[in-house]
């Protein structure tokens, strides 16, 4: 499906204020870990990982603060923790400490999805909940922020859940896809659908790892390094928010981020990977 098709499935949306985006720079960091339907024969497995998050791309760039992405498995389906906190100076009067908590549930098969997300901005916090489900043939979605109705709409039949989107990448870089599109559900940054065009880049275009971050041991397997850009998905042709280039590896680790969005580059590196076991679960 082309990127024009893609877009003319969604109405057009009004875009946020340069403000808010800068507000939510938090769910920038680790939305490209998340890109087909749910199968049960999953190639994501259940993993912890801990990140630097640092801003710029310099070997002695300053460390920001850290991210913490929880995929546990279960015989009902995923379940996702992530835990980001950052402190961003970027003049000696303007400092920001931004951080993000998000707890979803998505059941196998990738028909739905609930979600909870607490974001806090310099002690302001922000709270909202969400769910989607595949209803009649329609990809159903509904928000809920406090003191506001509910944001009710109805996305895309081709829109991936969260865990489920990261088995498409792969499964397509394994098919030596050179570039493809996908549309996300996204509860961090916009609680809507991302367009994200995928490329695979040549491995010397990698930004380099920093001996500075003491890295965890990578996983084994293959892996991939990616561009990844995204962009308002009930927008057509509209510039993209922010850009992230990572290094994906077969089991949905991902490390060495790279995260640009006009106003800074965070980059985000692998600190520490715990690997878990999948559930034996009965055949249903």
């Amino acid at each position: 499906m082309s990127r024009k098709l893609m877009a003319r499935t969604i109405d057009p949306m009004a875009g946020d204020a340069q403000g808010g985006a800068m507000r939510r720079l938090v769910g920038f960091v680790l939305a490209g870990a998340v890109l087909a339907p749910g199968l049960a024969l999953a190639q994501v497995q259940p993993h912890r990982a801990e990140y630097a998050l640092r801003l710029g791309m310099t070997p002695n760039a300053p460390r920001i603060g850290t991210a913490i992405h929880d995929l546990s498995l279960d015989c009902t389906g995923w379940h996702l923790k992530r835990d980001i906190k950052t402190e961003i100076a970027l003049t000696a009067s303007w400092k920001m400490s931004l951080a993000s908590k998000l707890d979803r549930q998505e059941p196998k098969g990738g028909n739905a999805f609930r979600f909870s997300t607490i974001q806090v901005q310099n002690g302001s916090e922000r709270e909202f909940k969400g769910r989607v489900q595949r209803q009649g043939g329609e990809l159903k979605a509904e928000v809920i922020q406090p003191g506001a109705p509910p944001n009710q709409f109805v996305l895309p039949p081709p829109t991936l859940m969260p865990v489920a989107a990261i088995d498409h990448m792969i499964e397509r870089l394994q098919a030596n896809a050179a570039n493809f599109p996908a549309l996300m559900f996204d509860a961090e940054v916009m609680g809507d659908a991302f367009l994200i065009e995928v490329t695979e880049q040549p491995r010397d275009q990698l930004r380099a790892g920093r001996s500075v971050d003491k890295p965890a041991t990578a996983p084994t397997g293959r892996s991939w390094p990616v561009f990844m850009t995204f962009t308002r998905g009930r927008q057509q042709d509209t510039r993209p928010l922010f850009s992230v280039g990572a290094l994906v590896f077969d089991n949905g680790v991902l490390d060495r981020l790279t995260i640009e969005t006009g106003l800074v580059t965070v980059t985000a590196d692998l600190q520490s990977l715990e690997m878990r076991p999948v559930p034996n679960c009965p055949r249903s």
